[in-house]
This record gives structure tokens, C-alpha cells and sequence, in this order.
């Protein structure tokens, strides 16, 4: 019987920390432009974790290129922010826009980056 509790004690436990868990992963949408608002395709998009990795460019947390809308889609990111280098040809987001705010946890975030 004692062998019973416990378990629908441990499965009740779980059924709540699973109704605190968020149901979607946490997600970025970056969007890149140029200085004169164009979306930029093919860009490469590289997120960092720390400022130190981002200035010397070194443990990429996530990379992509972005898609002919100028789009670029991260998925299960951790809920922190971001640095972010951007870069295409001669251009990139160097001055400005380096750093997205705080990602909130199992939501859909959105920022757009502006090359030049």
C-alpha cells in the first residue's frame, strides 16, 4: 500500500512540474536588413552566449544563414541574451545592434538586425 502513495505521490509530483514547464521551446527570429531596409538573403547569423566569446568570435551557441526573406530561425535557445554578428560581404552589424534582450522562456522572440 505504502509502495501505492508513492507512486501516485510521484506521478502527481511530476504532472505539476510538468504544468509549469512551458510548452514550446524557446525560439529567436531574427530578421536582417540592410541601412536602407531591404531584407538581406544569405547572410550568416551567429549567436553567443557571452560577450568574451563574441569578441573574440569563438563557442558559437547557434549559427544559420538567413532564408530569401531575410530571415533567420533559432529553436531551443536558453532563455538569456544573446550577442549576435551578422554578416554578409562587406557588411555586418558591427556598431550597433550586437546584442538581442533577454529571450523569454518557451515563447516565439523576434528582433530584427540592421547590416551595413
Amino acid at each position: 500500500m505504502k509502495k501505492v502513495i508513492g507512486i501516485v505521490a510521484l506521478l502527481a509530483l511530476f504532472s505539476i512540474a510538468s504544468a509549469f514547464r512551458p510548452p514550446f521551446k524557446t525560439s529567436l527570429t531574427l530578421t536582417v536588413r540592410d541601412e536602407i531596409g531591404n531584407l538581406v538573403e544569405g547572410a550568416s547569423v551567429k549567436l553567443f552566449e557571452t560577450k568574451d566569446d563574441y569578441l573574440k568570435e569563438v563557442n558559437v551557441a547557434a549559427e544559420t544563414t538567413t532564408d530569401a526573406k531575410g530571415i533567420a530561425k533559432f529553436k531551443g535557445l536558453k532563455p538569456i541574451a544573446y550577442f549576435i554578428i551578422v554578416r554578409k560581404g562587406d557588411k555586418d552589424n558591427a556598431g550597433g545592434g550586437e546584442q538581442v534582450g533577454k529571450l523569454e522562456e518557451g515563447k516565439f522572440n523576434k528582433s530584427t538586425v540592421v547590416i551595413q
